[in-house]
């Protein structure tokens, strides 16, 4: 039995994503910007999986821009408000432990002469709204700071950090990447205070090269991708109806079911952390402050690459960190602290809803049959 533990990394779609996308794919197939029925047929599913995306989140439709997934939404906000912005200010503020399509974007902007200041975590790993404000200046634009830590699950205070940080200079831009909380976790865009916000399909049960960025009425941004002039002129280019249709399908099917998936979410994470609480050579990365649906855990002295291929071969899919980092070292643990030994022997547990306890169980015994067998291999003694 396939036991997939790996969903913050990509979700299987379910079964209404692929029905919207098919259905669009053969009967809604005409270009929505097309004066006639079979563009019009194509727009109204457009409008309808905005309607969709709308109700989860509490926004107004008008307020999304899809975009091809939450990279090119991350890069929109971060170099479309810097652009947008410039003549008021080159500097933006991020946490230490953004994704890296956060970082290499506002990297790219630092090349270009923006200043860019990191927020770094405090003593105990989580990190404090007052420290953002700190970090603004009169020549701050824009803030951006993801919402759930992709490694390690740690819940960032986003709506203390966006009131913040607009006490302190309220024209400054808040951005926030919240890709690994969409419809995880209770989120109503208009009561973040934010301005911008990331996040994507296949992280919900959608195709891959889905997305959205949710732009506050009244928010300017300089385009990226010219064109057409679709979507107001803020993201040009054929709106991909079938992928828009299966995205707004998706978040349909799972926004009702929040309360219980996040029931559902603890129990298994208390299982799994019950299970190795008298094991001294399993330790856990993701503390109080982390979702319970993203799990970080160590194997003391056992690479998490050799665990993986160990767990793989029993047909136990986890990762060894973030997806976009391919095994290499994780930004993100330097951030918290944590040594290199540790940092790579840590591995990243995500669930879904058709995760069971008995998929747990037989994770933690693979875990423990791993940790005896590779002993020998252990690189530290």
């Amino acid at each position: 039995m396939e036991i997939y533990l790996d969903n913050s990394a990509t979700t299987k779609p379910c079964a209404e994503a692929v029905e919207a996308c098919v259905n669009a794919m053969t009967k809604t197939y005409g270009n929505p910007s097309s004066l006639h029925d079979v563009g019009f047929a194509a727009e109204k599913c457009i409008k309808e999986a905005k309607k969709q995306i709308a109700a989860a989140l509490k926004c107004d439709v008008s307020e999304i821009v899809f975009t091809s997934g939450a990279t090119e939404s991350n890069n929109l906000a971060l170099v479309g408000a810097a652009q947008a912005k410039i003549r008021r200010g080159k500097t933006i503020v991020i946490s230490a432990v953004e994704h890296p399509s956060v970082l290499e974007t506002v990297h790219a902007l630092a090349q270009q002469g923006f200043t860019v200041k990191t927020v770094q975590p405090q003593s105990d790993g989580t990190f404090s709204a007052q420290s953002f404000a700190d970090a603004v200046d009169s020549d701050t634009t824009l803030v951006s700071c993801m919402m759930v830590n992709n490694e390690t699950g740690l819940l960032l205070p986003i709506a203390e950090i966006a009131a913040a940080v607009k006490a302190k200079k309220p024209d400054v831009l808040v951005h926030t990447d919240a890709v690994q909380a969409f419809l995880k976790l209770p989120i109503r865009f208009p009561a973040l205070s934010v301005d911008l916000m990331s996040i994507s399909g296949h992280k919900v049960y959608a195709p891959k090269g889905i997305g959205a960025l949710i732009v506050k009425k009244g928010v300017r941004l300089i385009p990226q991708i010219t064109g057409g002039g679709q979507q107001n002129g803020v993201r040009s280019g054929t709106e991909p109806v079938p992928m828009i249709a299966a995205f707004g399908a998706a978040v349909a099917a799972q926004r009702t079911k929040l309360s219980a998936r996040i029931a559902h979410y603890e129990a298994l994470s208390k299982r799994l952390r019950d299970a190795f609480s008298q094991n001294e050579d399993v330790s856990f990365r993701s503390g109080d402050a982390c979702v319970p649906y993203i799990v970080s855990l160590s194997v003391f002295g056992v690479r998490s690459e050799t665990m993986l291929h160990f767990l793989e071969q029993k047909g136990i899919y986890v990762s060894s960190g973030s997806a976009c980092a391919k095994g290499a070292h994780s930004h993100v643990m330097d951030a918290l602290g944590v040594d290199r030994m540790t940092a790579d022997e840590t591995l990243r547990i995500s669930f879904s809803p058709e995760t069971t306890e008995e998929m747990i169980d037989t994770l933690v015994s693979a875990i423990l049959e791993g940790e005896q067998t590779l002993a020998k291999q252990r690189v530290r003694g």
